[in-house]
C-alpha cells in the first residue's frame, strides 16, 4: 500500500504539491489524474525517493521508498519509457536492470514474453516505436515480479491492441492483490481500467473516490426526449407537461429536450397524457470525461484564448452544483482539499496478510496481499454521494 500524509513539495516560490494526503490500496486499480502541471508527475517521483517532500511524507508498506530492502523487487516503475541506452538490445537493457538487483536472468526472457517483445529481444531500442519502448518500460517495472505498481501514462503510444492489453494487465495485476496506480489523460480507458481515483489540481487534492461515486458526484443523469420537427405545438404542450409536474426541461441544440428530475416511465406516462407522439425517450449515463471535466475546471492553468472567446468552456451539466473555487497553497484552508491526517489508532495495518494462494496472473508472479475490505476504510477518501434516482425503474413514476 502507498500512503501519502500531508505531502507538500515547493521548488523556491512555486507550490508543486500542497498538503496531499491519500492512500493507494492493494486489490484494485487506482487512478492517479488532474490537468498538466497539476502535480502528478512530482508526486510520483516523491514516492520513489527520486524527489524529497519539502514536508509531509509518502511510505509503500510503511517504509520510505529509500529504506525499502531491494526496491526494485518490491516497487516497479514506468515513469519516461525513453530512459533507455539506445545502443542497447532489449534484452540487454533488462538484463543490466536485473543483475544491479538480484534477479535471475531467466526472469528477463519471462517479462520480455508478456509485453510482446520476444521476437525484437535483440534488436537496439534506439530504433524501437513509441510503442516498442512503452512495452520495454513495462516490462522493466514488471522485472522485479513486484507487489507495487506504478505506472505514468502507460497507453502513450500504443495502438488499440496494446491499450486493450494494458487494460487487461493492471486489472489481472489488481486481481492478484497487488497495489496499482496508474496515471493517465485517457479518460475513456480510466473509465474501463480504474477501480478508485485519485484527482488532484494545482497540487491539491479535488477527489478520492470509486470511480461510480466520482461520476455521480460531478454529474447528473438525465433523459433526452424527442417529439415530431413537423409539430413543434406537440413539443410545447409536453414541455408544460413535464414542467407541471415538477421537471426541469432544457431544449438541446439538435431539437431534443433535455428532461432532468423525472424517471422515464413518468415521462411516458406524461406525454401520453398530454396526447404528444414520441420519436425519442433515452437515458443519458454521464461519462468519467464529463464528470473530469466538471471537476477539474477551475485548475486548469493552461486555456486557449481560441477557446475562452468562442464560449468553449465545459459548461456544467445541470442538476450539479458549481465547481469548487482552489485555495491558495500555504494559507492553510481546512476541510476538502487537505484531508487531517487519520487518527491515532486509526490507521489501516502495514504488515501484508496472507497470500491469496495460486497465481492468477498473466506471468506467473506469487498472489499479493488481499484486496482491502470494510476493516479498514481508507481515512482520506470521501464519502460517496447519494445514489441519484435511476431513471429507468418504473416504480421511481410512483
Amino acid at each position: 500500500m502507498i500512503e501519502a500524509v500531508g505531502l507538500t513539495k515547493r521548488y523556491g516560490d512555486k507550490t508543486a504539491v500542497y498538503n496531499l494526503s491519500f492512500q493507494v490500496r492493494p486489490g484494485s486499480v487506482t487512478g492517479f489524474l488532474g490537468p498538466n502541471g497539476s502535480g502528478k508527475s512530482t508526486t510520483m517521483r516523491m514516492i520513489l525517493g527520486l524527489d524529497q517532500p519539502t514536508s509531509g511524507q509518502v511510505t509503500i508498506g510503511g517504509f520510505p521508498y529509500r529504506k525499502l530492502p531491494n526496491a526494485p523487487r518490491q516497487v516497479g516503475a514506468l515513469l519516461d519509457a525513453k530512459a533507455v541506452h539506445g545502443g542497447r538490445h532489449a534484452r540487454n537493457h533488462l538484463l543490466c536492470l536485473a543483475q544491479l538487483s538480484g534477479i535471475p536472468a531467466r526472469r528477463v526472457d519471462e517479462v520480455l514474453g508478456v509485453v510482446g517483445l520476444q521476437d525484437v529481444a535483440r534488436k537496439r531500442s534506439k530504433g524501437f516505436s513509441l510503442g516498442m519502448g512503452q512495452r520495454l518500460g513495462i516490462a522493466a517495472a514488471l522485472l522485479g515480479d513486484p507487489q507495487v505498481l506504478l505506472f505514468d501514462e502507460p497507453v502513450n503510444g500504443l495502438d488499440p491492441e496494446g491499450i486493450l492489453w494494458v487494460r487487461n494487465l493492471m486489472k489481472a495485476l489488481a486481481a492478484e492483490g497487488r497495489t496499482v496506480f496508474v496515471s493517465s489523460h485517457l479518460m475513456s480507458e480510466m473509465a474501463l481500467t480504474a477501480d478508485h481515483l485519485i484527482v488532484i489540481g494545482r497540487g491539491q487534492l479535488l477527489s478520492d473516490m470509486s470511480v461510480r461515486d466520482f461520476i455521480s458526484a460531478n454529474s447528473a443523469d438525465f433523459a433526452r426526449v424527442r417529439t415530431p420537427e413537423t409539430e413543434p405545438q406537440q413539443r410545447e404542450k409536453l414541455t408544460a407537461a413535464l414542467t407541471e409536474a415538477g421537471g426541469q426541461v432544457l431544449p438541446e441544440q439538435d431539437g431534443a429536450l433535455r428532461v432532468m428530475g423525472l424517471p422515464l416511465p413518468r415521462i411516458s406516462d406524461l406525454a401520453h397524457s398530454a396526447d404528444v407522439r414520441l420519436w425519442e425517450l433515452s437515458p443519458h449515463q454521464a461519462s468519467l470525461e464529463e464528470a473530469y471535466m466538471r471537476m477539474t475546471q477551475g485548475a486548469v492553468d493552461y486555456r486557449s484564448t481560441i477557446d475562452q472567446r468562442a464560449g468553449l468552456q465545459q459548461l456544467p451539466p445541470p442538476g450539479a452544483q458549481p465547481p469548487p473555487q482552489m485555495p491558495v497553497p500555504g494559507q492553510g484552508q481546512p476541510g476538502w482539499y487537505a484531508p487531517p491526517p487519520p487518527q491515532e489508532g486509526g490507521q489501516p495495518p502495514f504488515s501484508a496478510p496472507e497470500p491469496l494462494g495460486p497465481p492468477s496472473g498473466p506471468y506467473g508472479g506469487p498472489a499479493g496481499p488481499a484486496a482491502p475490505g470494510g476493516a479498514h476504510p481508507n481515512p482520506y477518501a470521501q464519502p460517496a454521494p447519494a445514489a441519484a434516482p435511476d431513471l429507468t425503474k418504473p416504480e421511481d413514476a410512483r
